[in-house]
């Protein structure tokens, strides 16, 4: 086996093939950010659903559904895709898939039936999910090992100004108030969009689609793909077998392992608290497009900062580091929001005064969110984009499909936990705070377990 800071199997790639490749966050990170955190889904718990804790116990349960299917196939695909070499055939076809299931997203109009958005948001999901899996698997072969965590997280930071960009675009152009219809720019919605027919959130999913059709096109043209290998037929008995022996293979790569399970808790917290964060707000304070778009791009920007500032601590303090640096906010930041309430914060240890001063985020309790919010931005990025480059680190290129699918399981295997723990507790207790509490118990234990594992981690402890 070669040794992971090997650069053999690495391909010769110029700078026009790596920024294409860092491009595909450009194209696919806005499906997460309108789409899933702060716009589609907040719409979905908020005004597509009866009532908030049904939309977000539906909401969980979409996610779950989505995480359970990605942690069985990823692996599989890894492995696949190892044997055949290439991943760009596989990104090219869940691309479609997941085009077309945002298209749909168009017809989940107010008062109709939660099935068909749920169910193109988990297959959207799932191709999202699995492009990203072939994505990165090309990582190791394309970027010499000191530079993995610098491109890794301006990467990531790229696709959070991707995000910023379309939700300044939907914000400025798309989506008008429900007070008078028009838009921030104080103009009428482009295409005549309606606001109280929800169209000013359905119309990202076609926008989404339309991004990622656009922006994925650079890297198809000018990253080098892997060399062509087995047949597709062959290639799956083969990364069966691969699949089969990299399983095995961990029990004797004791550092990897750990560094899987830990990211397999904190990757759920994670999961959930991007999946959630925005369509808790939107039920505790009743926000709608515009406002929880702002609140997007408020830690868009922060987040966009945070990648910066990452791409170049990664190189310096290493991956691990700031990993749990970034978890440490997260925790801090989870404990803030699901602390605040109309009147106070911290449980209220600290009272706010309860007037609406009138305007956006008119209350104080809103004002302290936004605030604990931003710490969530300033990590996020860091967290994953770093997780990333951890693993790059600890595997050769030639291995990279089948430890990136493993990869994916370890972020999805449970993932199903985090969203289902915090929609039975809702619908428990009846109360989405107790609910999004569960999400500090991920993030901490996670935490703790990364604690222990070696860096990088096929290195003895």
């Amino acid at each position: 086996m070669n040794d992971a800071n090997s650069e053999v199997g690495r391909a010769k790639v110029s700078r026009a093939g790596i920024f294409s490749w860092m491009l595909f966050d450009w194209a696919a990170q806005p499906f997460f950010t309108v789409i899933i955190t702060f716009i589609f889904g907040p719409y979905f718990v908020s005004r597509l659903a009866q009532d908030a804790a049904t939309g977000q116990a539906a909401w969980g349960y979409t996610i779950t559904v989505s995480g359970v299917i990605v942690a069985l196939l990823a692996p599989v695909l890894g492995s696949v895709a190892d044997a055949t070499g290439t991943r760009k055939p596989w990104i090219a076809c869940f691309a479609l898939i997941k085009i077309i299931t945002l298209i749909l997203l168009w017809f989940a109009s107010p008062g109709s039936d939660l099935w068909l958005p749920a169910l193109c948001i988990v297959f959207a999901t799932v191709a999202a999910e699995f492009s990203i899996v072939f994505n990165d698997s090309m990582m190791p072969r394309l970027v010499p090992e000191k530079d993995i965590g610098r491109i890794s997280n301006l990467g990531w930071g790229l696709g959070y100004l991707g995000g910023l960009v379309v939700l300044f675009t939907v914000l400025l152009f798309l989506s008008g108030s429900p007070s008078d219809g028009k838009t921030l720019l104080g103009t009428e919605p482009w295409f005549g969009l309606d606001s109280a027919q929800g169209e000013d959130a359905r119309i990202t999913g076609p926008f989404s689609a339309l991004w990622y059709l656009i922006f994925i096109l650079p890297m198809f043209l000018f990253t080098p793909d892997g060399g062509k290998g087995l047949p597709l037929n062959k290639a799956i008995k083969s990364g069966l077998v691969e699949l089969k022996n990299t399983l095995i293979e961990l029990k004797q790569r004791a550092g990897v392992l750990r560094f899987f399970i830990a990211r397999m808790v904190y990757q759920d917290g994670v999961n959930g608290l991007l999946a959630l964060g925005g369509t808790f707000a939107a039920g505790m304070f009743g926000w709608q497009t515009t406002e929880m778009g702002i609140y997007g791009i408020l830690l868009l920007v922060v987040a966009i900062g945070g990648c910066m500032a990452a791409s170049w601590l990664d190189a310096h303090l290493g991956s691990k580091r700031l990993v749990l640096l970034s978890l440490f906010f997260l925790v801090t930041a989870c404990i803030g929001i699901i602390s605040t309430g109309p009147g106070y914060t911290l449980f209220g240890l600290l009272q706010l005064a309860q007037q609406d001063s009138g305007g956006m985020f008119g209350t104080a309790a809103e004002k302290a969110y936004i605030l604990f919010g931003l710490l969530i931005g300033v990590a996020f990025g860091p967290v994953q984009a770093s997780s990333r480059s951890y693993l790059a680190r600890s595997v050769s290129p030639e291995e990279a499909g089948r430890y990136f699918g493993i990869y994916a399981l370890s972020g999805r295997v449970t993932s199903f936990l985090a969203p289902m723990s915090v929609a039975t507790l809702t619908l428990y207790t009846d109360s989405a705070r107790i609910g999004m509490s569960a999400l500090i118990v991920f993030l901490l234990a996670g935490l703790l377990m990364l604690w222990i594992t070696p860096y990088p981690a096929n290195r003895a402890h």
